[in-house]
């Protein structure tokens, strides 16, 4: 797969590093809203974006038939960007414990019982073929999906490295509940390592995001897959450099 055009537009963002402070402070801003309502809405989470903004910004709660749950994705959400650019900050690289800190902020308050652990029982995804490891064998999958990424990361090109990573997470399902989320977070963690911006998967692409992942689980193939993540990073290359322009 060609990643040229992306690659011109990552030198010229590099071109224009570092950024002030006031240029970073509306980017997070934009990103932690819409990286946050974006990956929250995939998963079913009914909360607008102006309402999710609300949130983040003025810390207020939204009333007519909003839960409690949907409040606390939001607010666990934020928490979890701002813990990989911590750690992308303190060039910490992915790990078990950080893969099992992330998923524990994704669900602290939510589910206590299973944040920040593997599963202990099998999982269907409803919707999909695929059928997860099982739970006895998540530990030693997890640790393989490590070594893949340790052996890979100077191979792959970031872009690729990000969308397979994320694709093989899923694939194994660690967790009960939170793995999608989890998986866009870390795709991020790897994009962001590698100099590029947070990108966003829409929800508006659901529905081709899925089918995707759906194609790389039954055929093998990732590459509608590593297309839409190369699609998202695209647009966010592209956000950066408007802004800065």
């Amino acid at each position: 797969m060609m990643f040229n055009n992306i690659d011109d537009k990552k030198k010229l963002l590099d071109s224009k590093r570092p950024l002030n402070i006031s240029e970073l402070n509306n980017l997070k801003k934009y990103f932690d809203v819409e990286l946050t309502y974006n990956s929250n809405a995939i998963e079913g989470n009914t909360l607008t974006i102006t309402e999710t903004k609300v949130i983040l910004e003025d810390g207020l709660t939204i009333g007519k038939g909003k839960s409690l749950r949907e409040h606390l994705e939001v607010i666990n959400h934020k928490e979890a960007i701002d813990y990989i650019e911590d750690i992308v900050s303190k060039n910490i690289d992915i790990s078990e414990r950080v893969i099992k800190d992330l998923h524990y902020i994704i669900l602290k308050s939510i589910d206590n019982k299973n944040a920040g652990e593997y599963r202990q029982s099998n999982v269907l995804i409803s919707g999909s073929k695929h059928r997860p490891v099982e739970h006895f064998l998540v530990k030693e999958k997890m640790s393989e999906l490590l070594d893949w990424y340790n052996n890979n990361k100077i191979v792959l090109h970031p872009i690729e490295l990000a969308a397979e990573f994320h694709f093989r997470y899923v694939y194994i399902h660690p967790f009960i509940d939170g793995n999608g989320r989890t998986a866009r977070l870390l795709m991020n963690l790897i994009l962001m390592r590698n100099g590029y911006p947070i990108s966003i998967i829409k929800t508006e692409n659901r529905d081709e995001y899925m089918k995707s992942l759906e194609i790389a689980s039954t055929e093998g193939n990732l590459n509608d897959f590593i297309d839409i993540v190369k699609n998202a990073v695209d647009k966010s290359l592209e956000l950066y450099l408007y802004i800065l322009n």
